[in-house]
């Protein structure tokens, strides 16, 4: 299996439901669709389609035999609802990226918002709208953010480890410390090998003046990477700064 997980498509799952008592009772089908990856040869995950047809939501892990026994493909559905939709969120958040990246925060503002209105639990753009407001110093919107991310299990997932790292590093630079730390420990809880995680959470413990953790976690980022050079620098330099304080 590739390193990212197989898309495969919309299926549908179909149960028989009861309403009423009595006299009353009737019987009916329930149809709800889902969009499914598989992540392993013999492993999937589904995830529940929205009223925008997207993907939106807590995750479901599914084995071979309970995929293919309980869901069937949509191909129709699939190409006629999900792919337009996904395809005008993927506009949406590129558009967003790209004002971020020429510093135009209100328009960048604007375009993951609209992103977010056809799934408010876009990882990508729950990002991206977290860095404009980190950037902006808009302190409330920007909590409301990290707590949104902190409750996504996807938002540390391996798929966005390298925007969680850049988002780590944002709300350092933007001396939001105490974020980052909270939201980089919660990152490094999911992913405790993860070098660069560690990396990023020991340059917030030296920006706190904490030394000691600082070179705890520069130590344990060496002991995940010993070839990390960057890291045995910033130790070195760490150590020293550490023993003037002393």
């Amino acid at each position: 299996m590739s390193e990212f997980p197989t898309v495969l498509g919309v299926y549908s799952h179909r149960r028989n439901a009861t309403v009423g008592t009595g006299t009353t009772r009737t019987n009916h089908e329930k149809i709800t669709y889902w969009f499914a990856r598989q992540i392993e040869k013999d492993k999937f995950d589904i995830q529940p389609l929205n009223i925008y047809h997207v993907p939106s939501g807590i995750r479901i892990f599914v084995e071979n035999d309970t995929f293919f026994s309980s869901y069937t493909p949509e191909p129709a559905y699939y190409q006629i609802n999900t792919v337009p939709a996904l395809k005008s969120l993927h506009e949406k958040i590129l558009k967003g990226e790209k004002h971020l990246a020429e510093g135009n925060l209100l328009a960048a503002e604007k375009d993951f918002i609209k992103a977010l209105m056809i799934d408010d639990l876009n990882v990508k753009a729950n990002y991206g709208l977290g860095e404009v407001y980190s950037d902006l110093n808009q302190y409330e919107k920007l909590a409301k953010i990290v707590n949104m991310l902190m409750g996504m299990e996807d938002a540390f997932n391996h798929e966005h480890r390298a925007r969680l790292n850049s988002f780590g590093v944002k709300l350092r630079k933007n001396g939001q410390l105490d974020k980052a730390l909270v939201f980089l420990e919660k990152a490094l809880e999911i992913n405790p090998k993860d070098d660069h995680i560690l990396f990023n959470l020991a340059r917030v413990h030296f920006d706190k003046k904490d030394f000691e953790a600082c070179k705890d976690t520069l130590n344990a980022a060496i002991q995940v990477n010993p070839v990390f050079a960057e890291a045995r620098k910033f130790l070195s330099y760490c150590q020293k700064q550490s023993a003037a304080c002393v």
